[in-house]
């Protein structure tokens, strides 16, 4: 397992699809995964400290999991199959539960957990971009501070 940090959402164009960016940490490699808009809003509304009026499912979600008194410690990306990815949320109490990664990454945003991905799923669909292409990659931080969470719909 690598662990990963969260670069950011953007929409892919021209099927209008959310993404969410992972870089492998102290790599060069990259994680694309396709997502949903809600999901979208969520991990974006996490990366730029937004706090809703009234929680919404992944907020109600780490507040439950508080009160029940155990902590997420990592998300694990660890398969990809017939396009669809998988994770696990693994508790500090050992209990380990299945979850789509877009799920998993706006809940670790919101909790601190580390997010890790599978060597396998990485040769899979990893992209390497080594240093000198960093430029491409400037230009798609740049491009995901001129959006905002709003930019993906309806926050449900």
């Amino acid at each position: 397992m690598k662990q990963m940090e969260v670069v950011g959402v953007r929409v892919e164009m021209p099927s209008n699809q959310p993404i969410v960016l992972l870089k492998e940490t102290g790599g060069e490699r990259y994680l694309p995964i396709w997502i949903g808009a809600v999901e979208a809003t969520a991990i974006a509304f996490a990366q730029q400290g937004v706090l809703p009026a009234r929680p919404l499912t992944h907020d109600l979600f780490r507040d439950v999991v508080e009160a029940l008194g155990v902590q997420l410690r990592t998300v694990n990306i660890t398969a990809l199959r017939e396009g669809v990815f998988f994770a696990d949320l693994v508790f500090s109490n050992g209990v380990e539960v299945s979850a789509r990664p877009s799920d998993s990454i706006a809940l670790a945003l919101r909790t601190g957990a580390t997010i890790f991905a599978s060597e396998d799923v990485l040769e899979e669909v990893g992209v390497a971009i080594p240093d000198e292409q960093e430029d491409e990659v400037e230009k798609f931080r740049e491009f995901l501070d001129t959006i905002s969470p709003e930019d993906f719909g309806r926050a449900g």
